[in-house]
C-alpha cells in the first residue's frame, strides 16, 4: 500500500487548504525529507494576496525549510539517515549560459519551489540530493528554516565584494534588511547604519547589532549618514525596502563614486534620477537569490554566533493554521518579522 502524506495547497488567493496525497517514490540520486519547519516570506504573502506575477494556482508553498532525512535513494553519497537538513529551492536547467558559468541563480528557465513548481509544505518531500545541505551541529529546525533568507542576505552583501572595514547603510529594517545588516557585520564591516520608518523594527535592528538606527520620517538620510560616518558617508548602500523613496534617498545622498545595491524587489516601474546616478558615477548593482556557497556561509555565520535569528522569530503556527499565519502577518505587519510553520504539529488539520 502506498504511503500517504498531508500537503498544503492554495487553490486561489486567500484560500489555503490541505489534502491527502501519495508520498512520491524516492528515485536514484534523491532523498526523502520529513519536513519540520517552514518560514513564510514576503513573496509567499504576495501569492496569498494574488499579487505575485509569476505564480499560478493551485500551488503548494514552502521554500524556506528544514527537515530530517528519512530515506536515501540509490547512489546518494555524503548524506545520512537522520540528518537535519535544509533544501535549496531553485530548479534550474543546467544548460543556459548562466548555468554553464556557475551562476545558476540566474538560470534562463529558473523555477522556485513554492512558486513555479511544487513547494515543501507537506509531511514529506522528495528532492534531488544535490539540493540538500546538512545543518551544522547546534542549528535547530527553526534556524534551519531561516538559512534560505540568510543566504539571500549573504549573496547580497557579497555583491559588494569584501566588506571588511567598510561603512554600510541598509535602507529597510524588515527581515531581509535586518539580515543584510547582521551579515555585513558578521563579514567584518566596520559599522552599519539601518534606516526604516518603524521604530519597532529599528529597535530590533539595534538589539541584534546595528551600530546606528535612523527613522527617516524624523531625520534626513543624508544628514544621518554624515552624523554616523562622517563626511565620507557610507561605502555601500543596500536598498532592502524597494520603493521610489528609498532608492531615491540612496542615489541622492550616496558619496560620489560609491556603490548602491538593490536587494528588494520593486512592485512596479521605478522612477529614479539617472542624471544624478550618472553625474556622481555611482555603481548601481543588483542581487538575485543565492548559490550553494551562500548557504554554506550563512550556516557558518549561524554556527559562529555572528548572526542572531531567534529575535526575528515572531511566532510559530501549527501546520493546520497555515491560513491563520497569513492573516496574523496581515494584521501585524509592522511588528512581525519571521513567522514559521511547524509542519509536525498537524493535529488541527481539516481535510
Amino acid at each position: 500500500m502506498e504511503k500517504e502524506m498531508i500537503q498544503q495547497i492554495m487553490y486561489a488567493p486567500h484560500q489555503v487548504s490541505f489534502r491527502k496525497t501519495v508520498v512520491p517514490a524516492v528515485q536514484p540520486g534523491q532523498v526523502r525529507v520529513k519536513i519540520k519547519m517552514i518560514g513564510i516570506c514576503g513573496s509567499d504573502i504576495h501569492v496569498f494576496h494574488g499579487t505575485h506575477p509569476f505564480t499560478a494556482y493551485p500551488v503548494t508553498q514552502g521554500h524556506e525549510v528544514s527537515g530530517e532525512i528519512v530515506e536515501l535513494g540509490e547512489n546518494v553519497t555524503g548524506l545520512e539517515l537522520g540528518q537535519s537538513v535544509t533544501i535549496e529551492p531553485q530548479v534550474v536547467c543546467g544548460k543556459c549560459h548562466p548555468c554553464r558559468h556557475g551562476k545558476y541563480n540566474l538560470c534562463e528557465e529558473l523555477k522556485v519551489m513554492g512558486f513555479q513548481t511544487t513547494g515543501t509544505a507537506s509531511t514529506y518531500f522528495v528532492v534531488d540530493a544535490a539540493k540538500v545541505t546538512p545543518l551544522p551541529e547546534g542549528v535547530d529546525y527553526k534556524a534551519g528554516a531561516m538559512v534560505e533568507p540568510l543566504a539571500v542576505a549573504v549573496h547580497a552583501v557579497r555583491r559588494a565584494g569584501d566588506v571588511r572595514g567598510m561603512k554600510i547603510a541598509v535602507l529597510g529594517a524588515g527581515p531581509i534588511g535586518n539580515l543584510v545588516a547582521q551579515t555585513a557585520k558578521g563579514l567584518g564591516a566596520e559599522a552599519v547604519l539601518v534606516t526604516d520608518v518603524s521604530d519597532y523594527r529599528l529597535e530590533l535592528a539595534g538589539k541584534v547589532g546595528a551600530d546606528y538606527t535612523v527613522n527617516t520620517r524624523k531625520e534626513n538620510f543624508g544628514d544621518a549618514m554624515v552624523a554616523c560616518f562622517g563626511q565620507d558617508k557610507a561605502d555601500v548602500i543596500y536598498d532592502c525596502a524597494g520603493n521610489d523613496t528609498t532608492i531615491g534617498q540612496a542615489i541622492q545622498y550616496a558619496r560620489k563614486g560609491s556603490t548602491i545595491i538593490l536587494v528588494a524587489v520593486f512592485a512596479g516601474m521605478a522612477k529614479v534620477d539617472l542624471a544624478v546616478l550618472n553625474d556622481h558615477e555611482l555603481d548601481l548593482n543588483t542581487t538575485m537569490m543565492y548559490r550553494h556557497e551562500d548557504y554554506l556561509k550563512a550556516m557558518e555565520l549561524i554556527q559562529a554566533g555572528r548572526v542572531q535569528l531567534e529575535p526575528l522569530q515572531s511566532k510559530v503556527f501549527p501546520f493546520g493554521q497555515y491560513q491563520q499565519a497569513y492573516e496574523f502577518i496581515d494584521a501585524n505587519r509592522e511588528t512581525t518579522m519571521k513567522v514559521l510553520i511547524n509542519v509536525e504539529d498537524d493535529e488541527e488539520i481539516v481535510l
